[in-house]
């Protein structure tokens, strides 16, 4: 149930002086301390932030062209930029309340009375206008809270941008260590058959046994066996390029290209921060919790009264020649107040859902921080030890070839048995695929250091103008 009071509008002056009652949202801190720095070694230096296309310091031309195809067809961009607009169109809905609502008519009406004998025409052109007085702040605060969301909205969109172009990064690198492994393996299968030829020799020249030979020939078919699948991770890879580009499988190519030519661009935090204000999660969060309280206090002035302002005004005349004439001109003014007397808690109940949607906000905006802080401690270990293990992984395929080529030299000259010969083709094999794994690790470690850095994103990119 709900009561209206009539006021004179002139009385109501008096209440506009007092609008400075409006409640205001309390802004609330996310409650932790920062540390003064990292904790890896690494981040103490200089900072050194990702270019807005950081992808294009791996040297890898083919990268740039797929980065630009998913910048204009990527499904997940499509989908956040779309959001945004709704977003911005919900600000706009929420922002109206706050300017007085217009409307105009012309009518034209014919009346009999009088059992038929009598009929009457009237004209009617009016125009009347609304406003309900933001006393409380209810119409601000609601139309702050959409604004903010739409902020929100925008933010989320830079990490979609964000995660979608590390995922394109990261699946072009994979594609390309597949293709290396799948080198590597006819490599490794070109010599065991090498190895199954100087056996088959051997045997025929009686100083190798049949064991020896189908020992030979089981390493051959391993090492053949490995083939399929490696293709079809590629092509199952270039699939899945498809659909973060947007585009059909088959219209996607990967252009070929080697792991030798990449290089792994230098990035380092700054302070942690510098670092929180670089991340789009984290302003998104912080934007949600801003827009959260502005909720809570909308809802708290939704349950104090609320004050509109009507006016309306034209001409009304029976006959349409004198419609514009002074005399039939009309005009009207009326104020009321409203207040909600019994709804059961209805209100009451919505801000509580504020407060605990406003509490559950500041928790994720605290998630956000740690995360962010999290993300790059472990992209700062990850890229220092699988730059060390690649290395190491390097030193170790050099050394198994070398011992692969004397082995091999000496089974032609007939001075090692099959056995030492096998364990050290393994160990060859073993090291060329575990040297092109350590390459993948140390690139994807790159690009996960460039996306916890927050990519080549600035919070100004993503305000309106």
């Amino acid at each position: 149930m709900t009561t209206a009071v009539r006021l004179p509008a002139a009385g109501f002056l008096a209440l506009l002086a007092l609008t400075g009652c409006a409640i205001r949202p309390e802004a609330t801190p996310s409650g932790l301390t920062l540390p003064s720095s990292f904790r890896d070694a690494a981040a103490r230096q200089p900072a050194q932030w990702p270019d807005p296309d950081w992808w294009r310091g791996f040297n890898a031309p083919e990268l740039n062209r797929l980065m630009e195809e998913a910048s204009q067809g990527a499904f997940d961009i499509a989908v956040a930029a779309a959001r945004v607009r709704q977003a911005d169109a919900q600000a706009r809905i929420a922002g109206a309340a706050l300017l007085p609502t217009v409307t105009g008519g012309a009518d034209a009406s014919r009346r009999q009375t009088g059992g038929g004998n009598r009929r009457t025409t009237s004209y009617d052109l009016s125009l009347s206008a609304s406003y309900e007085v933001d006393f409380w702040g209810l119409n601000r605060n609601t139309a702050a809270a959409a604004r903010l969301s739409a902020q929100a909205s925008r933010y989320d969109a830079a990490t979609v941008m964000l995660t979608t172009q590390s995922s394109v990064a990261n699946t072009y690198f994979d594609i390309l260590t597949t293709r290396e492994q799948l080198r590597v393996q006819e490599e490794n299968l070109q010599a065991a058959r090498r190895i199954l030829s100087v056996i088959r020799s051997q045997v025929a020249a009686g100083v190798a046994t049949g064991l020896d030979l189908a020992q030979q020939e089981t390493v051959v078919a391993q090492q053949e066996a490995q083939l399929p699948s490696l293709r079809q991770s590629i092509a199952q890879s270039i699939n899945a390029l498809a659909v973060l580009v947007g585009r059909p499988p088959e219209d996607v190519q990967v252009l070929p290209g080697g792991l030798d030519t990449l290089r792994v661009p230098a990035a380092a935090p700054g302070l942690p921060a510098e670092l929180l204000a670089r991340r789009p999660d984290v302003w998104s969060a912080e934007a949600s919790l801003a827009a959260a309280n502005a909720d809570v206090a909308a809802a708290r002035a939704a349950l104090l009264p609320s004050v509109t302002l009507s006016a309306q005004g034209g001409f009304s005349s029976l006959v349409l020649g004198t419609l514009l004439r002074p005399e039939a001109q009309f005009w009207s003014l009326a104020s009321s107040v409203t207040q909600t007397i019994f709804d059961n808690g209805a209100r009451q109940g919505r801000v509580e859902l504020s407060r605990a949607q406003q509490e559950e906000l500041v928790v994720e905006y605290r998630r956000a921080i740690v995360a962010a802080l999290s993300d790059v401690e472990d992209a700062l270990v990850a890229l220092r030890e699988t730059t060390a293990q690649e290395d190491l992984r390097r030193e170790a395929a050099s050394r198994a070839q070398r011992a692969s080529d004397i082995a091999e030299a000496q089974l032609r000259a007939g001075t090692i048995n099959l056995i030492t010969l096998l364990n050290t083709q393994q160990t060859l094999f073993t090291a060329r695929n575990q040297l092109v794994q350590a390459r993948l690790q140390r690139l994807q470690a790159a690009v996960g250091l460039f996306r916890a850095l927050g990519g080549g994103w600035q919070p100004g990119a993503a305000r309106r103008p």
